[in-house]
């Protein structure tokens, strides 16, 4: 896991699911604690929790959902772009899709979320900026999708959910982390834009 230029990718994965899964079925006192409350996060100084929270997550399935996601795309970006810069963008993702959040959700004192979701849209959206035709295989379909309409059908599904407004899953994150990830392209590397169309 850490050859071919990959550390910050796997140690962010490890954490993740090791944190998250010690809140699932150990302690689950961790996931309280780690929440990103908006109504609270600036009365009470939860400032914490804006990074902490993307390092728990609902259930088993929103873990693997993400952790899938964040495999086939986390390590080739960081490889791609380098340590530093990979952890900007993670980072950046988490922040700000987080912030958008807080934003929207501000005035209600019963809103609640966790999960890796912005972040890992940010590192999503970057990587098909760069690498527009990568193809993947995704079980059951049996057919390589190109990386772009992956990344269609994961807002597409997030957009959806959002919808749904159960659960403490921020799917609403996704399109804010999506949006933070093509920004953070746009600020660090503007041509590759244009590279899209050469």
């Amino acid at each position: 896991m850490f050859d071919n230029g990959s550390v910050a990718a796997p140690l962010i994965m490890i954490l993740t699911i090791g944190i998250s899964l010690m809140g699932l079925f150990q302690s689950p006192r961790i996931i309280d604690l780690c929440l990103f409350r908006p109504y609270h996060f600036l009365p009470k100084r939860q400032y914490s929790t804006m990074i902490l929270s993307g390092f728990v997550h609902a259930d088993v399935g929103h873990l693997l959902f993400n952790m899938f996601t964040f495999y086939f795309f986390a390590f080739p970006m960081e490889r791609f772009i380098g340590t530093v810069p990979f952890l900007c963008l993670y980072f950046f993702g988490l922040v700000i899709s987080h912030t958008c959040t807080w934003y929207k959700q501000r005035n209600n004192p019963g809103y609640a979320s966790l999960g890796a979701s912005g972040a890992i849209s940010a590192v999503l959206f970057a990587y098909i900026v760069y690498f527009p035709t990568t193809t993947l295989m995704i079980i059951p379909i049996p057919v390589p999708i190109p990386a772009f309409l992956f990344a269609i059908g994961y807002v597409a599904y997030s957009y959806w959910a959002s919808t749904q407004n159960t659960g403490r899953i921020n799917h609403d994150a996704h399109l804010g982390g999506a949006i933070s990830g093509l920004l953070f392209v746009a600020l660090t590397d503007l041509g590759a834009f244009g590279r899209l169309f050469t």
